[in-house]
This record gives structure tokens, C-alpha cells and sequence, in this order.
């Protein structure tokens, strides 16, 4: 019998863990499936995914279900019958999970839902259809299903208790064999389920956390630090929520460091302890990088939402480890939250601004089926959206309107803050404003105002736009904004030809050929270039004058900054810089 299991990622570089594990517990419990795995992503045609599995001619298809990618789900799932008609076709994932009655009422092309957690269901299943079990599929935990096998409306649907959760150690590592995650983002489990129980996550439903064995954790972290993978991302909910568990891999993957790999966490930033902290440290920049969730810093919603948050903790650990100036931190904030309207979401934004993340996700409730959140949506009056993600439209604090507003922030503060493009211009920019908040504010209204919202715009076009932003606000001295646009532009750019939006070049050629054949001969600024010349010396780096403090280091009339774009920090990519002292017009 041969078994398909399909994924639809949202995009080329993702990987789906779930069907990866259920393939390999099938495969150690469940002898003599024949298991395949294929993925797509949600930027290909229906037609495209469908001719790649009609061309595999499973016996049984699975097809793994989340919210961004069901609208094809569906589309697949109502057209592979009438080219494989006789294919036994199951769901699952956290999309069809809880309501799995209704999926298939809805898709009567569907043989049956597994809800919840899928390996040994999944297993079970594969031994039933094989006929290889004395098991009824009343005798199967975790699943809807109808009950015959024929498909069909008319056919009664039934639905079995859920599963007790299984020990995460007996999971088989999926990572065998590299080849087919070339070029992916890896995704590792070293525990699953969550010990808080926020309203809006479908983690709050399971209550039981377990932790893989730490033995197998390490062997398994020390093949991906063999195989120099690019990215491991842990996709445990609160990494930190066991210190000796989180210590015990911090520890290792810092000791066996290959000076290539990232890890990724999802942590609470307010649990951190003292030997986690002096941990991160000492660790190689770029080594791991921190998804950290505050949602809100209004107290009233985190108390709603059965959150658990100290944020003066949280500030007081993100702060320390931002001065590091090694870690990667991305911080979330969510809006549609209950008890948070425009102004109590603006303060939580000023406040997480003011620690300086490397990224700020400005993101909006979704109302999952099965949480908290969406039995209580009545109550909050909560009106979403009827198909995926279930974004929020408005709540009894947030009305529609003020949504609408948030949302070109939102736009501004990924365009302007978390492209890390305008770093300089917008920490001398800001605080020209009543606060952060009120100036992406105020930058959003200019693009509406002007038409700017509804037009895509070349990364050049952005810096323009945010000088004629500074000259009708009256923002200031628009000549150093110019100054402080064109630093932000070179230290991510090495151009051929200079942005127009720069002005005249303020650096004489007898200037840059002095520099260069100095440097050519000395190396003082420059390390790493031994095998260039002072022609290539020249193409792989830029010198730029300023007479404006830029940087804040500013000691003389004028300052000219080296580019070097070969070392570029790993946490920004942006170029390394170096203040080259005047001497009678010329660098040295």
C-alpha cells in the first residue's frame, strides 16, 4: 500500500516537521507501509500540486492542514477524487483539529480527521488500512471519521476520544538524510506543549509538556553542527520554561559551536536567569537568535488573556542582552487584544520600541478554532474574518477603523524599522515625535495623504520619500537628514552609482586614490583583503564624507566613513565602519 503524505508550506525555504514525523514513527511502529512525503507551497497553482500527486498514485493520501495554506487543502481535496477516485483521503493539523465533525460535512470527498497529536494515529491507520491490525476505526483514538469507508455525505460521522498524548523521546529523528532540506530551514522539537495558557493559542489546550531526553537532543544538535546547517529552528513554544533543560542546550550548542549555525528560540524573556543570561554572552554573534512574545504591556490584557508576563523583567533582561551586541531579538506585539484600544496599543508600542529589538511584529489577533479566544468572542464582541487566518476586524475596544490605522503602521514599521535600512535616520528621527508610536503614526498618514499606500516602491524610492516626509514635518536640519539617509543607505549597499536623494559627493577623487593607494600598502583599516588590490580594494568598499554627526562620534569639522562590506554584522548585515581620520584633505 503506498501512503502519501502532503504539505503545503507557505514558502520554498519551510519544511513541514509534522509530516516528516509522523512518516518516521509510521516507519519504526508501524512495519511494511510504504511512505512518501511531498511538499508544495501555497505559490503554486491547485493544478500543479494536483498533477503531483495524481502522478504519485498513492493508495492513501494525508494532507496536512494549518491556516495558511486550507484554501488550497480545500481546493485539492474536492478535485483529487474525481482523478484518483478510489484514494482514502485524510486530514489533519491544527485546522481541521477541532472541528473535524464539521470538515467533514463540508468535504464530503474527506474519508476522516486525526486531531491532535498525529504520529501514532497516524501509525494506527497505516496498520488498519494494510489490514494489518485486528482494530476497528472505532477502536482508533484521535480521529472523525465516517462510518464506512465509502465517501459521502449521507454517511454517518463519528468521533473518537482524543488521544493520550505519547512520550516525545520515542519520536525518531526525521533528519536522516539531509538532501531533501538543502537550502531549507530546519525544524527541531525538544519539547511540545505549553505550561501557560494564553487564550488565543491552540498550545493553552494541551496541557501536558514534555521534554525529549537531553542525550538524544544533543546527538541530534551535534548532526545538524556536522552537517553545518545554516538554520535550526525550535519550534518548542516556551523554550525556556525548564532552566535546566534550556541551560543544558544553550551549553552545548555554545561548546560545540561550528561557527556557522543559528539556532532559533521562541523564549520568555522574563524567566531568564542569571546563568542563562551570562551564557548568551559569551556566545559567537549570530550563534542563536530570540523570538520573544510581550503582546501587550497593558495589565488588564495580559490578566484577560490568562498570560503570565513580568514585563518590567522582560525589559529589564531584553535591555542586557541587546547590550551584548551578539543576539538577534524579535519582539511581538498583538493587536485585537481584549481591553486594548488604539491608545493602550500605542503605549505597548512605545514601550517595547524603547528596548530596542532588532525586529518589532506588529501583528493582529487570529481567532483560532478550539481556543479560548474564540468561545469568548461574544463577550469581547469579536468580529474576524470567516476564513483563514481569522484575522480581527474589530472588538468592543478597537473599532474597525482603528484597525484599518494599524495596519499602515504596521506597513511602515516593516518597511522603515524592521528592514533594518534606516537605523541611524530613525533613532535621530523618532524622538522628534511625542514617541515612536505617534511617528510611524504621523509617516503612515503621509503616505495616505500623498497616495503612497496603494503604489510598491523601490527600496531607493523609500529613502526619498522619507526625506520629503522630514521637509514637510519640519522635522529638522533636512540637509543632516540627508546625511543620515545616506549612511543608512551605504551600510547596506555597496552601488555602482550614486542615489540621487545622496546629493553630490562631497569626496574628492585625489582623495579616494590617496586613500587607496595607502591603504593598499599599509592595511590599516581594512583586514581580510590581503589578496586584493587597491583597484578591488576600491570596488568592495566605500569611503563617504559627512560634515553632520552621523554616527555620534563626530570629533572634527568633517567625517569620513570606510564601508567595509566584507564583514558585515551577522545580526543586520550591515557593513562594518570605520571612522578614517583628515589630514590635509586627504585619509589616513
Amino acid at each position: 500500500m503506498k501512503i502519501l503524505l502532503t504539505a503545503v508550506n507557505a514558502k520554498y525555504i519551510h519544511s513541514n516537521l509534522a509530516i516528516y514525523s509522523l512518516k518516521a514513527y509510521a516507519e519504526k511502529y508501524a512495519d511494511g507501509a510504504d511512505i512518501f512525503v511531498m511538499e508544495f507551497t501555497i505559490n503554486q497553482q491547485t493544478d500543479e500540486i494536483l498533477r503531483g500527486i495524481y502522478r504519485e498514485k498513492p493508495d492513501m493520501l494525508c494532507l496536512s492542514c494549518y491556516i495558511w495554506n486550507w484554501d488550497h487543502i480545500v481546493r485539492i481535496v474536492r478535485e483529487v477524487k474525481k482523478v484518483l477516485p478510489d484514494v482514502i483521503l485524510w486530514l489533519g493539523g491544527p485546522e481541521v483539529s477541532y472541528d473535524g465533525a464539521a470538515v467533514l460535512k463540508s468535504l464530503p470527498e474527506a474519508d476522516g480527521v486525526m486531531k491532535g497529536e498525529g504520529e501514532q494515529t497516524f501509525a494506527e491507520l497505516a496498520a488498519y488500512y494494510q489490514g494489518k491490525q485486528g482494530k476497528r476505526l472505532s477502536d482508533i483514538p484521535g480521529i472523525v471519521y465516517r462510518a464506512e469507508r465509502a465517501c459521502g455525505a449521507d454517511k454517518e460521522i463519528r468521533e473518537n476520544d482524543w488521544r493520550e498524548v505519547i512520550d516525545l523521546s520515542s519520536v525518531p529523528f526525521v533528519y536522516q538524510d539531509m538532501e531533501p532540506f538543502r537550502h531549507k530551514i530546519i525544524y527541531y522539537e525538544s519539547s511540545r506543549g505549553c505550561p501557560f495558557s494564553c487564550s488565543y493559542c491552540l498550545s493553552s489546550i494541551d496541557k501536558c509538556l514534555r521534554f525529549r531526553d537531553l542525550d538524544l537532543v544533543k546527538r541530534e544538535l551535534q548532526f545538524f553542527l556536522d552537517h553545518n546547517v545554516e538554520q535550526v529552528k525550535f519550534v518548542d513554544r516556551t523554550f525556556n520554561c525548564r532552566h535546566a533543560h534550556a541551560i543544558a542546550i544553550w551549553k552545548y550548542i555554545l561548546e560545540h559551536d561550528n561557527g556557522l549555525t543559528n539556532f532559533h528560540f521562541e523564549i520568555s524573556a522574563d524567566l531568564l536567569n542569571e546563568e542563562e543570561l551570562e551564557l548568551m554572552g559569551r556566545m559567537r554573534p549570530g550563534l542563536i537568535q530570540l523570538e520573544i512574545g510581550v503582546q501587550s504591556t497593558n495589565p488588564d490584557t495580559i490578566r484577560e488573556i490568562h498570560r503570565t508576563m513580568q514585563f518590567s523583567r522582560l525589559s529589564e533582561n531584553v535591555r542586557r542582552i541587546h547590550s551584548y551586541g551578539n543576539i538577534h531579538q524579535h519582539v511581538d506585539l498583538i493587536a485585537g487584544l481584549p481591553y486594548e484600544d488604539y491608545e493602550s496599543f500605542g503605549k505597548s508600542f512605545d514601550a517595547v520600541y524603547d528596548l530596542a529589538p532588532e525586529q518589532l511584529q506588529l501583528g493582529f489577533l487570529k481567532v483560532l478554532k478550539g481556543s479560548e479566544m474564540e468561545k469568548q468572542k461574544e463577550k469581547y464582541e469579536l468580529l474576524h474574518k470567516s476564513f483563514p487566518p481569522y484575522e480581527a476586524l474589530s472588538t468592543r475596544w478597537l473599532p474597525y477603523q482603528d484597525m484599518i490605522r494599524l495596519k499602515e503602521i504596521e506597513e511602515m514599521v516593516e518597511v522603515y524599522y524592521n528592514s533594518r535600512q534606516f537605523c541611524y535616520t530613525l533613532k535621530y528621527l523618532t524622538p522628534k515625535f511625542p514617541g515612536p508610536f505617534a511617528f510611524f503614526e504621523s509617516l503612515a498618514g503621509y503616505y495616505r495623504k500623498n497616495g503612497l499606500d496603494e503604489m510598491n516602491h523601490s527600496r531607493i524610492l523609500r529613502y526619498e520619500i522619507l526625506l520629503r516626509f522630514v521637509k514637510e514635518w519640519n522635522a529638522g536640519d533636512t540637509e543632516q537628514y540627508r546625511q543620515l539617509l545616506t549612511l543608512d543607505y551605504y551600510l547596506r549597499e555597496n552601488a555602482a552609482s550614486r542615489p540621487d536623494f545622496a546629493g553630490e559627493d562631497r569626496m574628492s577623487k585625489e582623495a579616494l586614490r590617496d586613500f587607496y593607494d595607502r591603504e593598499a600598502s599599509e592595511r590599516k583599516y581594512l583586514y581580510g583583503y590581503d589578496a586584493y588590490d587597491k583597484r578591488k580594494l576600491r570596488k568592495m568598499t566605500h569611503i563617504e564624507e559627512f560634515t553632520y554627526d552621523v554616527t555620534g562620534d563626530m570629533k572634527e569639522k568633517r567625517l569620513r566613513i570606510l564601508f567595509d562590506y566584507k564583514n558585515r554584522s551577522p545580526l543586520d548585515h550591515q557593513a562594518r565602519i570605520v571612522s578614517c581620520k583628515n589630514t590635509a584633505g586627504s585619509i589616513q
